[in-house]
Formats: C-alpha cells, structure tokens, sequence
C-alpha cells in the first residue's frame, strides 16, 4: 500500500493527476472503469435452496409433516400428497416473500445511503457515494460519514470519530501537514480520512486515494451498518401469544386424543382428530401477515414522503402522544429570504440596499465571505440561511464564487450550535480581517466598536441599546437575525476561540422563513387527535414565539422558555411545568434530551425531529427519532427511526394518521383469523365432547389456513381509514392488541361461525353419511370464514365503509371462492381433498349457513357501530 500520509499535497495532486478543481468527467469514467463504484461486497446470503428449506423450521409445518407421515401410515396416500403439495407451495411462496422482503430491503438502503459533496469540473456539487472515484476532491464538513478513504488537502479544524476503525471513541484532529515516518498506526495517521467515519467538527478538502473494498473498512469486510432486521414490539406480542396458544392447543390435544380413546377410537383416528384440532387452532399465517401488512403501511408511507427505517415506529405512531418539532424548514418553508439591513443606526429594507454605499457593501461582502453556501443554475447548495445572503448578493450582482476568489479565506473556526458563531479569517484590502457573523446576544458581549459611516466609533451603552432594539423588532415580526462583526489582527494565522473577542459591530441582517403553508392545518390535525405539538428551536425566543402563533403551537395559556431558563430548572421543576409549555428557544442539544425524558417520565410517547449531528442523542432518546431527508446529515438519518423526504411538519401527522390505520388493519386481519380459527376449534372440540365423528379431515383445515385465510387478511391490510382517526386520542404504548372488547368480538364472531358450521354439520350427519356432513362442515367454515373478511375491514358496516371501496376485498373473496368451488366440484381435486359428492339442496343449505354470521354482524353494525 503506497504510504499516502508520507507524501505532500503536491505529490498527491500529481499521482492521481488532478487539480484542487476536481476531475473532469472524462477522468471520471476512466477512473470508473479501472476501479468500479464505491461499494462494499456484502457478505455472501443465503441460497434459494437453503432459503426454501428454512421454511420448513415452523412447529405448524412440523406438525402437519406428522399429519402427512400418520395419513401414510394409515393408507391415505390421497391426504399425505395433498399435505405435501401444499406445504411445498407454502415454501415456494415463503422463499418468493424473503427475496421480496430483501429487494426492498436494498431499495431502502438505496434511499437512505450517503451522498457525498465533491468538486468536479471546477464546480461544487453533490453526488451518491458510490459514484466517487480515486481522485476525486471531497468536501467534508460536521455530520458528514466519510465515504472513502482520502487524503486531506486543506484542513479547517476538522476532528473524526474514527471509532468504527480504531475503536477509540474520542474524536481525532486531523491536520494537512506532511508525515514523515516510515510506518504508522492508522490511528496515528492524522492526515488521512477513512471511509465509515463521521465528521464531528470542522471542514476540509480531501483528496480521494482508495474506494470500495480497497478502503480500510473494506479490507476488514465490515459494514458500518448492521442491516439485519429486528422484530417490532408487535410481532414479539404476537410470537408469544402464538407460542403460549401452541401450548395450550397441545394440552386440550392430548386431552381430546386420551377421551377419543377412551370411547375406543383406532389410535390412528384419535391421532388423525387430534392432528386436526392443532391444525385447526394455531393461526399460523399471523406472524407473516403482519409482517406483509406492515411492509404495504411502510411501501404507502415512503410514497407520502416518510420513510420507515425501523418497522417498531409504524407501531409507535399510534401512541406518540407528543411531537416536539424543530421549527426552520419542519414548520416553515426553509427557504430563507432576506428582509432587511440594519447598519450604520439605520434600518433599510431588502429592495433599498446600496452598494455605493462601502458599509452596506462591505456587509454584503463580508455576509458571502463568512459562508459556506452556492447558488448555481438555480440549485442551491448549503444552509438556507447562508444561501439566503448569497440570493440578495447574487440579486446586486455580486457573485459569491468571484467574491471568495478575491478575498480568500485564510483561516476559519466552523460554526457550533453551542458557541452560536462563525468566523472565517480574509485579506481584505490589505487588511487581515477575522470576519464573524452569529447570534445578536452571542456577539452583543464581545463589542469594543462600531462601524459607521464616520468611521470607527467606540461602542457605548446607546449604540448596544440600539442594536438590541433594532434585533428586537425584527425578531418580533418573526424575522431570524444574524449580526456581523470583524476583528484587525497582525498576520494571517490559524483561529482559535480565543480570537472571537474584541469585534468591532457592522450590521445586522434580518431573514424570514415563512411557515408552510400547510403547517396550521397539520397543527390543528395534531391537537384535535390529543398530540401535543412543541416548538423546539436554536432561533431567538421572540422570532419563534411568533411563528408558533402563526400556525397556532402557541396560544394565551402556553408559555415560551429559552435554554437560559431551562437550566435552571430541576428535572422535577421541568416535569411538573412542561404541560403549559409549548416553545422552546435558544436550546442545545442538552437540552433538547432533558425535554424528551421530561415527557416520557410523565407517561408520555414522544416523537422528535431532528436534523443535526448534535440532535442524534436526542433522536435516540426520543421514542420515534425524525430525521430530515433533505437538511439532515447522515449521523441524524441513522440514528432515527422515520425520515422525512420532503422535511415536512405536515409528513409527521400524516405518518401519524398512517400509523394508526396501519395498527387498525394489523388488528382487524388478526381479528380475522383467530376468530376464524376460534370457530374451527369450537367445532373440533364440541364434536369429541359429544362423541360425533371429526368434523374436518386435516387436509380441510389446511386448505383453510393456508389458501382461504391469508388473502382475506393481507386484503384487509389494503382498507383505507373510512373515520378521521385523529379525532381519537392516542393509544397507550402497553396497550396488549388483545384486550377485553376485542377477545370478546372475536369469541362472538367465532361462535356465530362456529353455529353455522355444525348446522351444516348436522344437516350432512342426517343422510347418514359421514364424508357429507365432514364435507359441508368444511364447504361452511371455509365460505363463512370467506364472508367474515367483510365484517373484519373495520368497525362500521360495509356499507358505511364503502361496498367496493376496498377491491382487493372482493379479489380474495372470488379467489377463494373459486378455490372452494374448484375442491367441491371438480373430480380430481374432491379425491384429494377427501370431498363427498354433494346435492344442490345441500349447496344451498351451504350458502345460506355460510352467510348468516354476515348478515347477523353487519346488522349490528348498522344499528350500532355507523350511529356512534
């Protein structure tokens, strides 16, 4: 490996054969060609073959083998193939969902994957990692993961935590400085940058050496990030509600096997009884249904702009009973627009700037030198608020590309949310100027003199009174205001915090980023669902007292708090006080976690947005982290749970009303199934209790579970909210999904479905004939259960839902109905699935039965439930 930290700049820009002004996309292609894209080969995944095999792990599938081996013992090839023919399509189907689950687990990570910012061509731009190559210039910056392996070229304090490499968690200052040793530790090698790392401070320019598996991530074949999925709170529910029904369903097993034999039933036949009732009970389609009606909630979700990297936050959207939400581009438009100057004592709106003036024009200057922003053919790269000074500069004429050109920055200290500055050192004129802009308060402090028009004046207690008069009228009008200072020192040199003191005052500039229009509405929507929203901002208290009361956050009994008066709140002092309030201003990150663990020791679910790299502890903290999928950096994309596409307030609500119905559809396709299944273990166990024969071979059962269930559940999964589910109050996060009202609708429902399956039962048992009565008891149940996924699309009748509103209803229905029809009528199949030959007064007798527990729960419904 060629000893990159050995070698100078110069050698470096000369070996790879580019300038500070990035490749050309000729070099690019040529670079491409030799070395591929930016990727790393993942670890090797399991086959088709393995997959298809794995299938066969489940305890149902275990116990119908058992089915399968007893009904081959017994002579019944017919029923030992049926059960092998269907447990192999099963298989096919469940190897076909884990490749789809995988391919959209890939999409996923298409969307959520880093972007790198590189120079080409001369110009800045942004492009997917994996499009970098060696040579390429990267530009690095706080709450960037570094996605190559580079050497730094220009360094402007910037420190790497290097942690996924070296395990050293304490980030790692970086320098441009040749170094001269013959071998290095990597973590000693404070020139280079190492891809999997993050940017926790500053900025610099990096020359691409290594991409791909060629990095030092890749040489270890580790990925950053472990993809592989957990299962949400739900699904743990469910798998333990499933494992203590299977213990359940094999007791009463055991006990139906003993009394079966006890009457003197052949072993085999009591067996065979027994093998049915287990079949019969354990829903066994329940685990991969609502892993499928979670991933159509999620697929709807990132079609509306929220992306769900963790299935437990579909979940939890049901039960955020708070959202604390950063203001600028959540709230407002994020497209910050200059309104006006104050300089030289005078306040001068946006359309009046004069740059004959050499304040005004100096401020302009120096608000685009101490800045990293562009504005070219019409995409705007950067921080809005600095895009917006480099918008009005652009709109005199001043091209911020020509400006820093001219007077180039020398030295900087990157701006912090905790020192809320930024300073960038320049040659101006022949003057070495420390240029700084930053909060009003921040900078107020640190005054010795001002600019004017006479020329430079000490500053006294009248020109700060001004000053914060001037501040505070634009922040009252909603306006974001940045000041702008400069300080004279002797010589270029590196800043250090020491240096931001001692300014002399230029200007003021004042910005608003008007709400989105939508913002009102979606704030509305949160309170009416009893959602508490809060404003949680960096901005000055007033600025955003004003906004919050545009889009209604804030009303006569809310209060707004800045960080100052936080800390000295006690944690008990906060919890007891956060209910009445509702703005947050002038906060730190610290502060932003005290907020969030403040309302969840009060009981509450708590949704939290977020954008920064400082904003990650408090994204894990909360109980859904939002992360912006536009302004956000890749550290507070991974630590979240949901990103926003388009950085919307408006997407959270809508996520939320999403997850709820998501919840609601999870809840109804369970509902479905086991009281389905309740009904079949009705009949099992009623007809050992009064002696009849088995009402279900084992094959019916399986035909129901597996081809007649899982269409009605997944197609409940597609129902759309009929209601204004925000007019509910939140869910409770340890809410069990089986609670009182909804156990006894499913024994309801179960025991309708049961009724009607032993009449038909009956009516068979009546001719004398076994097989008939067996084979309208399964016609029955299984038409009934066909039915039943009507009655289980939601709370009110079909018909307040919508008859046809749900087609994918009505798809399961006639699938299943034709699978039904093609088992009783067509010859070959009857023999497989052990079907007697039936009349049409039987057929009817079928219908009739199958329909009454519809007819019995929709009339309920529109009497009772479409009234509420």
């Amino acid at each position: 490996m060629d000893k990159y930290f050995s070698k100078s700049t110069e050698e470096m820009l000369t070996k790879f054969n580019v300038t500070k002004n990035g490749l050309t996309d000729a070099s690019v292609e040529e670079q491409r060609q030799k070395y591929g894209f930016n990727e790393l080969v993942e670890k090797e995944t399991d086959g088709v073959v393995k997959v298809f095999f794995s299938q066969f792990k489940d305890l149902l599938v275990v116990i119908l083998l058992i089915a399968a081996a007893i009904s081959a013992i017994s002579g019944n090839l017919e029923s030992t193939l049926v059960i092998a023919a269907v447990l192999i399509l099963n298989a096919i189907l469940g190897t076909v969902q884990h490749f789809k689950a995988e391919q959209s687990l890939n999409s996923l990570r298409a969307l959520s994957s880093p972007k790198a910012k590189i120079i080409r061509n001369g110009h800045k731009q942004e492009v997917p990692s994996k499009e970098v190559v060696p040579g390429d210039i990267l530009l690095l910056e706080a709450g960037d993961f570094v996605v190559a392996d580079g050497r730094i070229i220009e360094n402007f304090s910037l420190q790497i935590n290097e942690s996924s490499l070296t395990g050293e968690s304490e980030a790692v200052l970086k320098t441009a400085e040749t170094i001269n040793e013959a071998e290095l530790a990597l973590g000693d090698q404070k020139n280079m940058v190492f891809s999997g790392s993050l940017v926790t401070y500053g900025r610099a320019m990096v020359l691409v050496t290594s991409i791909g598996m060629e990095t030092e991530i890749g040489k270890i074949a580790s990925l950053l990030h472990n993809t592989k999925e957990k299962k949400t709170p739900l699904q743990i529910n469910l798998d333990n509600f499933s494992k203590k029904l299977a213990i359940g369903i094999m007791i009463i097993c055991v006990v139906v096997f003993a009394l079966n034999m006890f009457r003197g039933a052949k072993p085999l036949d009591a067996l065979m009884f027994a093998v049915a009732l287990a079949v019969a009970a354990i829903p066994e389609a329940l685990s991969s249904i609502v892993t499928i009606v979670l991933a159509l909630g999620t697929q709807k979700m990132a079609n509306e702009n929220a992306i769900i990297r963790q299935l437990k936050a579909v979940e939890g959207l049901g039960c955020v009973s708070v959202i604390c939400s950063d203001k600028t581009g959540t709230l407002t438009q994020n497209k910050m627009t200059v309104k006006n100057l104050y300089v030289d004592s005078t306040n001068i709106p946006e359309d009046k700037i004069n740059l004959s003036s050499p304040i005004q024009d100096l401020l302009i200057k120096m608000s685009v030198l101490c800045n990293d922003s562009t504005s070219k053919d019409g995409k705007e790269i950067g921080d809005p608020t600095e895009v917006a000074l480099v918008n009005v500069a652009r709109k005199y004429s001043l091209n911020e590309l020509e400006v820093r050109s001219t007077y180039k920055r020398l030295a900087e200290i990157p701006f912090d949310s905790d020192r809320k500055l930024m300073s960038t050192l320049h040659n101006i004129n022949g003057e070495v100027l420390m240029v700084t802009k930053g909060a009003v308060d921040v900078l107020l402090p640190r005054l010795t003199h001002i600019h004017t028009s006479n020329g430079l004046l000490e500053i006294n207690d009248q020109y700060k009174k001004d000053i914060e008069e001037a501040n505070k009228n634009f922040s009252s009008n909603g306006l974001r205001v940045l000041a702008f200072a400069y300080r004279k020192l002797d010589a270029a040199r590196e800043l250090s915090l020491e240096d931001e003191n001692n300014f002399v005052f230029l200007g003021l500039i004042s910005m608003i980023d008007p709400p989105r229009e939508e913002s009102a509405e979606a704030v509305k929507a949160c309170i009416k669902a009893g959602i508490k929203p809060i404003m949680i901002t960096g901005d000055h208290k007033i600025t955003a007292s004003a906004i919050a009361k545009q889009i209604g956050i804030l009303d006569e009994n809310g209060r707004s708090v800045e960080g100052l008066e936080l800390d000295k709140m006690s944690d008990e002092e906060l919890k007891q006080q956060i209910s009445n309030i509702s703005v947050y201003a002038r906060v730190s990150p610290e502060h932003k976690i005290r907020i969030v663990k403040a309302w969840q020791d009060r009981g509450n679910i708590v949704a939290m947005t977020g954008d920064g790299v400082n904003d990650a502890p408090a994204l894990k903290q909360a109980n859904i982290g939002i992360s912006m999928g536009i302004t956000g950096t890749e550290v507070a994309k991974d630590a979240s749970a949901l990103i926003l596409t388009d950085d919307n307030f408006a997407t959270i609500v809508k996520a939320v009303s999403n997850g709820r119905n998501i919840y609601t559809n999870i809840k109804n396709s369970i509902k479905f199934l086991l009281s389905g299944n309740t009904a079949g273990i009705f009949a099992v166990v009623y007809a050992a209790l009064v002696g009849l024969p088995m009402p279900f071979a084992a094959v019916h059962l399986l035909f129901i579970n597996l081809l007649t269930d899982s269409l009605p559940a997944i197609a409940i999964g597609f129902e759309s909210s009929l209601k204004d589910v925000l007019k509910d109050k939140p869910r409770k996060s340890d809410e069990s999904i089986m609670t009182k009202s909804f156990l006894q609708e499913m024994f309801i429902e179960g025991f309708l479905i049961f009724f009607g399956t032993m009449a038909a039962f009956y009516i068979g048992y009546k001719t004398g004939d076994t097989a008939i009565a067996s084979t309208m008891a399964f016609a029955t149940l299984c038409l009934s259960r066909l039915f039943h996924g009507f009655n289980c699309r939601g709370d009110e009748s079909v018909f307040r839902l919508g008859l046809f509103s749900n087609k994918y209803s009505w798809y399961a229905f006639g699938l299943g109905l034709v699978f039904l029809n093609s088992v009783l009528l067509i010859p070959g199949l009857s023999g497989l699935f052990q079907i007697a030959k039936l009349t049409v007064t039987q057929f009817a007798s079928i219908y009739g039965l199958a329909v009454i527990p519809l007819i019995v729960i929709q009339t309920y419904k529109v009497l009772v439930a479409d009234r509420k």
